[in-house]
């Protein structure tokens, strides 16, 4: 474990790693249609380590929300506070610095580049960040292994393997730059209950070795059980969140 992650693995029931209040997102969608107010004035904190879960019907707000903390889209009103940043006081190339550094995505549609090898789609961020060769192939070798990706598969294109491979070099991806945060929208949609079950618990491991806080969007059962907390949107607003314990 790096001194980052022994650090994130301390201090994790007293860091706030998240803050939103009262975010508002308003979509104008032209003369013809009225706006769609898709976040009504959100209040959410979420401390570092925790393993959370957004849910809600289709168009509560939950892919909004994720892509507001991500940075990803701009509010209408309200803040984002991420690992102390205010990103509202961030311009585009500090956003994308920001990311770079502190966060994780995994998307539903896996957004592996097609003419890329598994193993060049995982190391593609350490790249970016300038790390070395013989770290960079360290570091992935030893993260795709963690998610039960056989060494032969690693110079394989996305095209050329299962949904399941595929998702979990995303999960590989996002993890490889030990990011604090991991922001996943509907990971386990397009997996069989199987492979899905098997993929959150490998996450949900990283997640308790590392500290490395989860925030997911999700429909799925499997991720509610397995959440610390499950945070409930409806409208465009939380209506309701309740550790796990409770539910």
């Amino acid at each position: 474990m790096s001194d980052v992650q022994q650090k994130a693995v301390a201090g994790r029931s007293a860091e706030t790693i998240v803050s939103v209040s009262e975010l508002v997102k308003v979509y104008d969608e032209g003369k013809q249609r009225l706006p769609v107010r898709a976040l009504n004035s959100v209040n959410l904190t979420i401390e570092a380590g925790e393993f959370t879960a957004l849910v809600g019907p289709s168009g509560s707000g939950k892919t909004t929300l994720l892509n507001m903390i991500g940075g990803l889209d701009q509010p209408t009103s309200g803040t984002v506070v991420v690992a102390g940043k205010d990103l509202s006081t961030l311009d585009r190339a500090e956003l994308a610095d920001f990311r770079l550094w502190n966060l994780g995505f995994i998307f539903q549609a896996y957004n592996l580049i097609p003419v890329l090898s598994a193993f060049e789609n995982a190391e593609f961020i350490l790249l970016l960040q300038g790390v070395s060769a013989a770290e960079r192939r360290r570091r992935v070798i030893e993260e795709l292994a963690t998610l039960g990706i056989e060494e032969e598969l690693i110079d394989r294109r996305p095209g050329e393997l299962s949904g399941g491979q595929q998702q979990r070099i995303a999960v590989a991806r996002a993890l490889v730059s030990e990011p604090k945060i991991i922001l996943a929208d509907e990971p386990t949609a397009n997996l069989d209950s199987k492979t899905g079950d098997r993929l959150l618990d490998k996450m949900k491991q990283m997640n308790m070795e590392t500290g490395v806080t989860f925030l997911f969007s999700t429909h799925d059962r499997m991720v509610m059980e397995k959440a610390d907390r499950v945070v409930t949107l409806r409208d465009g607003a939380v209506v309701d969140h309740e550790s796990h314990r409770h539910l």
